[in-house]
């Protein structure tokens, strides 16, 4: 019991060094965990720097681990003035340029701000506080890049009755016409984009194709300072697999991923969502990721075209996925794309859960319901355990007075105490570790389960009963503290209760320092839980309910088994 005593002091104060860490980075100090979680608010002075010279020559940079050949240099002066196109489907607002043909907006149409809910959520931004973009062009030569003014053709830009929309773009230079053409589909975040390149210079050519995303390295906005969650560029190729990279490494010039591929993928990740660059399978490429400028950074690939006879011309088709990390919707858009969701270290565990999850959600239909009736299927799974644990702290609360007295007795002589104690242990048939391994062994468990609910967007916006409208954001049923920004909600005080409750139904420490750090614990973990997901808290809640539960039926029957 002096173990577990010992356990609960560490992870207390461990608790405390969290709760002291997230309010440093809450006003701006540097994190002793988490250095990426607030990067610096810098903004580029050129949000659409682009990566290399005009002409396809090396541009030093720090942080570059980019090929020999790299998309064109942000001193090139723009070749005008271009128009906004937009594309509206039912699911995605996409802003596209003529000036270098990049998708430099996109609007979530059924995902909201997590900031502002009254608002649709804004991916792809080229605004003054935040750059994300999609750029593509050739290199190799005089060739349009993502700096050239293309032109338009004519067409439908909103889906209406159709299944899909396209937007065709044109620019030319030196003889060499590049032409990119946009496809959005009904129903999907996938976006076709097919290059074609025609050479009527009267030479051969040998164009390299680029496609590469920019972010600023900001965390997005609303995430909670009590957890954090990764945003930064991935690659995934079949040889070195899932590789995912902060920009404070891309900054150092550090990052380390693969650089030579024939498959697979390029992204950049952020909580909840991603946007990929897909090319086509045996297609030989270069990658890289690389500063740009200030706080902006770039991942991307190069895509070799071969080469092209004067008056011929080649295609390159590709797939951009900017949505949500859906799991089956990655699953089936690129192997290996479903990995960005990011389960932790325990993914071999909580892919499991969130399939168990997914099923349960398709017979009762409410996310909310799933939470609670998986708490309690897993309490169920784990009932021997528990179940043990529970019975060996009520035989230690039951001879609690006596292991008080002997303590007392044997002040002066530890190993009196320890004998008398054992001695204590083997006739009523205590094991004074029965009351933590049952629980360590369940630790996995909930971890992973921590995470899939942390992970999965398939939550966020989604309703539990009455004041419960958002899943993946904190209760705020009694509103929020304006000078702390803290939300004030029903389901921390049910938990905190729920906990005062547990700390009752075991036994008593007999340090008197140990007693009250116990009875404050409900509340510091109530603190915290304010800032947590609901359905995170809901989650705690549901098992710490079926915890007391058990807990007080065993108590119960060990009691009224000492009164026979």
């Amino acid at each position: 019991m002096d173990i577990k005593r010992t356990v609960l002091w560490v992870v207390f104060s461990f608790s405390l060094l969290l709760l002291w860490d997230g309010w440093m980075r809450h006003n701006g100090h540097q994190s002793m965990f988490f250095p990426s979680a607030n990067q610096t608010q810098e903004q580029a002075a050129n949000p659409a720097a682009p990566v290399a010279s005009p002409s396809g020559s090396p541009v030093p940079q720090a942080g570059t681990s980019a090929p020999a050949a790299v998309p064109a240099d942000a001193s090139a002066a723009p070749a005008g003035k271009g128009e906004t196109i937009t594309i509206t489907t039912d699911v995605v607002k996409a802003d596209i340029d003529t000036l270098g043909g990049e998708l430099k907006r996109l609007e979530l149409l059924k995902q909201r701000d997590v900031v502002d809910p009254s608002k649709n959520l804004v991916l792809f931004d080229s605004g003054a506080t935040h750059t994300y973009l999609a750029e593509t062009g050739l290199i190799g030569g005089a060739f349009p890049n993502h700096k050239s003014l293309f032109t338009a053709k004519p067409g439908v830009r909103t889906l209406d009755n159709g299944n899909e929309v396209q937007l065709v773009l044109e620019a030319e230079q030196g003889g060499v016409k590049l032409t990119k053409t946009y496809t959005f589909k009904r129903d999907s975040y996938l976006i076709d984009l097919k290059h074609t390149v025609t050479n009527d210079s009267g030479a051969a050519i040998n164009p390299s194709l680029y496609l590469q995303l920019l972010r600023d390295g900001n965390k997005p906005g609303g995430e909670s300072h009590f957890y954090s969650t990764f945003t930064g560029p991935a690659v995934y190729t079949d040889a070195s697999k899932f590789q995912k990279m902060t920009f404070e490494k891309i900054e150092e010039g550090k990052a380390e991923h693969a650089t030579k591929a024939d498959n697979g993928w390029i992204a950049l990740v952020q909580h909840y969502f991603v946007s990929a660059f897909i090319p086509p399978q045996q297609a030989p490429r270069d990658i890289f990721t690389k500063k740009v400028a200030t706080n902006l950074y770039a991942v991307g690939t190069i895509l070799p075209l071969g080469t092209v006879a004067p008056g011929a011309s080649v295609t390159m088709d590709a797939h951009l996925y900017s949505g949500p990390q859906e799991s089956k919707v990655l699953e089936a858009t690129a192997p290996g794309l479903e990995l960005v969701k990011d389960y932790g270290w325990l993914t071999l565990i909580a892919k499991p859960i969130f399939w168990l999850m997914t099923h349960i959600h398709a017979l009762v239909g409410n996310w909310g319901w799933t939470i609670i009736l998986l708490t309690v299927l897993i309490k169920l799974i784990f009932f021997p355990l528990s179940a043990a644990s529970y019975r060996s702290m009520a035989k230690m609360k039951a001879v609690s007075p006596r292991m008080q007295a002997i303590r007392e007795r044997h002040k002066g002589d530890p190993q009196a105490m320890n004998r008398e104690m054992m001695a204590m242990y083997k006739t009523e048939k205590i094991n004074p570790l029965g009351g933590c391994l049952p629980i360590a062994i369940q630790i996995p468990v909930f971890i992973s389960l921590y995470w899939v609910l942390l992970a999965s967007v398939e939550m966020r916006g989604a309703p539990w009963l009455g004041w419960i409208h958002d899943l993946t954001a904190p209760d705020t049923l009694f509103g929020t503290i304006p000078y702390f920004n803290m939300p004030v909600g029903l389901l921390p005080i049910i938990m905190a209760g729920s906990m005062f409750l547990q700390t009752k139904l075991n036994p008593t420490p007999p340090d008197p320092v140990q007693a009250k750090v116990m009875m404050f614990m409900p509340l510091v973990f109530s603190f915290m839980f304010f800032f947590f997901p609901s359905g995170l808290v809901l989650y705690w809640v549901t098992n710490n309910i079926l915890s007391i539960a058990q807990q007080w039926v065993i108590t119960k029957n060990i009691e009224k088994g000492k009164t026979k």
